[in-house]
């Protein structure tokens, strides 16, 4: 059981607390899960980019999947070899392309004909070689949130079959780009496996078509998505999803890379939020605490649901309430109609699942400091970020007063 009054005593709130031991536990699934064939697990940094978080999954022997030139740089300063680490995402500028290639990373996973052309160009330009994967989109329903589906002709990430075989082609024949692998990934926080096993084969027969043709990959990149319980949901296990992956595989040697980052970290973390006082506006009650949504933004923006736990010696009946924040927005909210019982000036709330998409899309609107993170392991807590001060969100900008 986590201590979360004595953390708090020390650490002060808002509060982040991340459970390493746990993040260590579903790690050893995943890649158990695939012990039989040759395989990499390459923790999506976008969900958790803490340091001392990538670090902890670095240790265990994971790489790194990234969606900036700030998350490549921040997988490498943790420990992640070059050799495991792959960049994904839209829009790469030519900047952060040509850093790509310089630090010799796995490959980029390369998002359309525009994005290929650039990469040759800036290949060349450098006298490299750089090694490509391409991003399939198979058009398959992933039957999750529509802001977080990717696989989709309407979402703006891959290419469809027809151009990923025509940007194969034309990298095969360029001097500068080596394809090496595939990708695809169809969404995130998914829990039925029959879309994945569909996609699977759809980009799996395409390998066999372009071995036809001699262009022999290496990497099946399957992406991320695996969903976690966040309330009632029923999820895949991670046998059963590699069984359906290495299924579609029938005589292909590939290596197997997966990108898994809520499925690591979100049940690993914690959001602690002190209670200020209730409010009532007539029928309406709510319980005002000192987190906010420029600290977890995820019940604003995707209405998401994270089971909130009081912290309190009140034992009083449940009523529905609505948990919202200091900020000044309608949307600063934690959850509404929650049932909660009457809550005291210092009682605690806990948000569950909070170690993925937490902190990380968290910002400092209403000139707020951002909370500080806590790694606990091994029964011990660690301080992995201190809380933001004034003088961290002005340092920036005073130099340029009058």
């Amino acid at each position: 059981m986590i201590d979360f009054r004595s953390l708090t005593d020390e650490f002060k709130t808002p509060l982040y607390i991340y459970d390493l031991d746990y993040m260590t536990e579903q790690y050893n699934k995943l890649k158990e899960a695939f012990k039989g064939r040759k395989s990499i697990v390459a923790y999506a940094v976008k969900a958790n980019s803490n340091l001392s978080v990538v670090q902890h999954f670095a240790k265990l022997g994971s790489g790194a999947d990234c969606v900036s030139i700030g998350e490549v740089r921040r997988a490498l300063k943790a420990g992640v070899p070059a050799y495991k680490i792959i960049f994904s995402g839209v829009g790469k500028s030519d900047d952060e392309i040509r850093e790509a290639i310089e630090k010799d990373i796995l490959y980029i996973n390369v998002e359309s004909e525009a994005e290929l052309g650039r990469v040759e160009m800036i290949a060349k330009e450098l006298g490299r070689v750089s090694r490509i994967s391409i991003r399939v989109n198979p058009n398959i329903d992933p039957k999750t949130h529509p802001y977080i589906s990717t696989g989709l002709h309407d979402n703006k990430f891959g290419v469809d079959l027809n151009s990923a075989k025509r940007m194969y082609i034309m990298a095969n024949n360029s001097a500068h780009l080596d394809p090496v692998g595939i990708h695809f990934h169809i969404g995130s926080q998914l829990t039925e496996l029959t879309p994945i096993r569909e996609s699977a084969e759809i980009v799996a027969d395409l390998v066999r078509s372009l071995a036809t043709i001699k262009i022999d990959l290496k990497f099946f990149d399957i992406g991320g998505g695996l969903g976690i319980r966040y309330d009632d949901e029923t999820l895949i296990e991670p046998y059963d999803y590699a069984q359906a992956i290495l299924g579609c595989l029938t005589a292909l040697d590939l290596t197997i890379l997966c990108e898994p980052g809520r499925f690591l970290t979100a049940n690993a973390g914690y959001f602690v939020s002190k209670v200020l006082y209730e409010k009532q506006n007539g029928e309406k009650k709510f319980v005002v605490v000192d987190g906010a949504m420029n600290d977890l933004l995820r019940p604003a923006l995707y209405k998401a649901y994270h089971k909130i736990e009081a912290i309190t010696e009140s034992q009083g009946e449940k009523r529905a309430v609505d948990i919202v924040g200091p900020v000044c927005e309608s949307g600063d909210f934690f959850a509404k109609d929650y049932p909660l019982p009457a809550l005291n000036h210092n009682d605690l709330i806990v948000v569950h699942s909070a170690g993925a998409y937490g902190f990380g899309m968290g910002s400092n609107y209403n000139t707020r400091g951002r909370s500080a993170e806590v790694a606990l392991q091994g029964g011990t807590a660690k301080l992995i970020r201190r809380r933001e001060n004034f003088e961290d969100l002005i340092a920036l900008e005073e130099a340029y007063l009058d």
